[in-house]
C-alpha cells in the first residue's frame, strides 16, 4: 500500500492517470480523478437522474427509487468495495455515478422501444448513450463538447461490465465505435479493479432494493421470498431473532444483511483473486484475461436465482406491464412524431437534424427522448394528442 494515498499497487493511481482527450491544466485540490466526480455530479444528465424511473413510472410514488438514487447507492457500495481493496475510491465512485447516464426514460421499457425505433439507424444502448453524453451531448464547457473525463474514468464507463471486442462481444454500437478510433479505450481487455468493482456494486444494489422496492408495493409478498435462495435464509433469520417485526423493519433487516452477505463474498473472492494474481499495477488488472473482482461460485448462483425470481414476480408483475406498455407506447410515439417532423423539436435540437427521417435527425431525436424524464416524456407525449 502507499502510505500517502493509502493505495495498492494495482490501483488506479493519479500521478499515473492517462489524462484527457482535451488537455487541461490539473486542478491544485482536486486529483484527476475527484475532478471527473464532481463534473458527472453537475451535469445536466445527472439531474435528470431524479426523475428517470428502473421500474415503476415516477407516478406510482415517492419512495420508490429512481435512477439517481440508486446511482448514489450504487456509489456508496463501491467506494466501500474499493476502500477495502485499496483501489481508488474516487474512480469507484466516479464510474458508479456516470453508469446510468445513458438510460431513456421509463426504465428498459424505454430503451427496449428507443432500440427497436433506431434499428435502421444503428440501435440504441444505454452505456453507448452513457459515452454520447459524457464525450459529446453535455455542453457546458467553452473548449469542449463532453465533460473531457480522464482516460480511466471513460474506460470504466464503456467496459465496466467486461471487454467489448473479442470472441463472444457483440458489434459494438455506433459511439463506442467511433470514439474509440481516436481515442483508444482498449476494449480487448477488462477494465480496472475500480470499474469491476461498480459493476458489482450495481447488481447487489439493483438486486437488493428492487427486493425492498417490491415488497413495499405488494408485487409479491414476504412468503414468495422464503422461496428464493439466500433471501429466503436471512427473511427467516430475521423473523426468528425479531418475532413479530413490523413489515417495514424486517423489510430493511433482511435486505441490508442481503447486502451485507454479497458484500462480505465479493471482498473475500476478490481477495483471493488478487492473492493468486498478485498484479503490480491497475495494468495488471486489464491484462489478466479474466475479471478479478467477482462474487464466488455459490454466490453467483444466489444472485441468478434472485435475478429470476424478481424477472417473474416484479419485472412481468400485471401491475407493471400495465406502465410498460404505455411507456413503450409512448417512446414510439414521440420518435415517429419528431424523426418525421424535426422542426417541432426544440430549437437547439432542430440545429442537430438535417431532413425529416434521415439517419442523422433518428440520431438526434434518439439523444431528445434519451434524455428525457419520465414526466417530462408523458407531458411532451400529451402534447401531441
Amino acid at each position: 500500500m502507499n502510505a500517502v494515498l493509502n493505495l495498492a499497487s494495482y490501483a488506479c493511481r493519479p500521478e499515473t492517470s492517462r489524462g484527457r482527450f482535451h488537455d487541461e491544466p490539473e486542478s491544485t485540490s482536486r486529483s484527476p480523478f475527484q475532478r471527473d466526480r464532481d463534473r458527472i455530479i453537475h451535469s445536466a444528465a445527472f439531474r435528470r437522474l431524479k426523475y428517470k424511473t428502473q421500474v415503476f413510472v415516477f407516478h406510482e410514488g415517492d419512495n420508490y427509487r429512481t435512477r439517481l438514487t440508486h446511482s448514489l447507492e450504487v456509489s456508496q457500495i463501491a467506494r466501500s468495495v474499493s476502500r477495502a481493496l485499496g483501489g481508488n475510491e474516487d474512480v469507484a465512485e466516479a464510474v458508479a455515478l456516470a453508469h446510468d447516464l445513458g438510460h431513456t426514460p421509463f426504465g428498459h421499457a424505454g430503451e427496449d422501444a428507443l432500440d427497436k425505433a433506431m434499428e435502421p439507424y444503428g440501435g440504441f444502448d444505454h452505456n453507448d448513450q452513457a459515452l454520447r453524453i459524457l464525450t459529446t451531448l453535455e455542453r457546458r464547457y467553452a473548449e469542449f463538447d463532453g465533460l473531457n473525463l480522464t482516460w480511466e474514468t471513460l474506460e470504466g464507463v464503456v467496459k465496466h461490465n467486461g471487454p467489448l471486442v473479442g470472441e463472444g462481444c457483440d458489434p459494438l454500437p455506433t459511439t463506442i465505435a467511433d470514439y474509440v478510433k481516436t481515442h483508444d479505450l482498449e476494449l480487448h481487455t477488462h477494465a480496472g479493479l475500480e470499474a469491476q468493482i461498480a459493476a458489482l456494486a450495481d447488481d447487489i444494489a439493483y438486486n437488493n432494493h428492487d427486493i425492498d422496492d417490491g415488497l413495499r408495493a405488494g408485487l409479491f409478498s414476504i412468503e414468495a421470498l422464503k422461496e428464493v435462495p439466500l433471501a429466503g435464509p436471512v427473511l427467516s433469520g430475521v423473523e426468528e431473532k425479531y418475532p413479530g417485526l413490523e413489515l417495514s423493519r424486517l423489510i430493511h433487516e433482511t435486505v441490508r444483511r442481503m447486502i451485507n452477505l454479497m458484500v462480505t463474498d465479493l471482498l473475500e473472492e476478490t481477495r483471493a483473486r488478487l492473492a493468486d494474481a498478485k498484479p503490480q499495477s491497475a495494468q495488471d488488472i486489464r491484462n489478466l484475461g479474466s475479471p478479478t473482482a467477482v462474487f464466488s461460485d455459490e454466490m453467483r448462483k444466489n444472485d441468478r436465482a434472485l435475478k429470476k425470481f424478481l424477472f417473474s414476480s416484479m419485472y412481468r408483475h400485471d401491475r407493471v406491464n400495465v406502465m410498460t406498455d404505455k411507456a413503450r407506447r409512448v417512446v414510439e410515439e414521440l420518435f415517429r412524431h419528431f424523426h418525421d417532423t424535426p422542426d417541432q423539436l426544440p430549437e437547439e435540437w432542430q440545429q442537430r437534424c438535417d431532413t425529416p427521417g434521415s439517419p442523422q435527425t433518428a440520431r438526434a431525436v434518439a439523444d431528445y427522448i434519451a434524455g428525457m424524464t419520465d414526466r417530462y416524456a408523458l407531458g411532451v407525449h400529451e402534447g401531441l394528442q
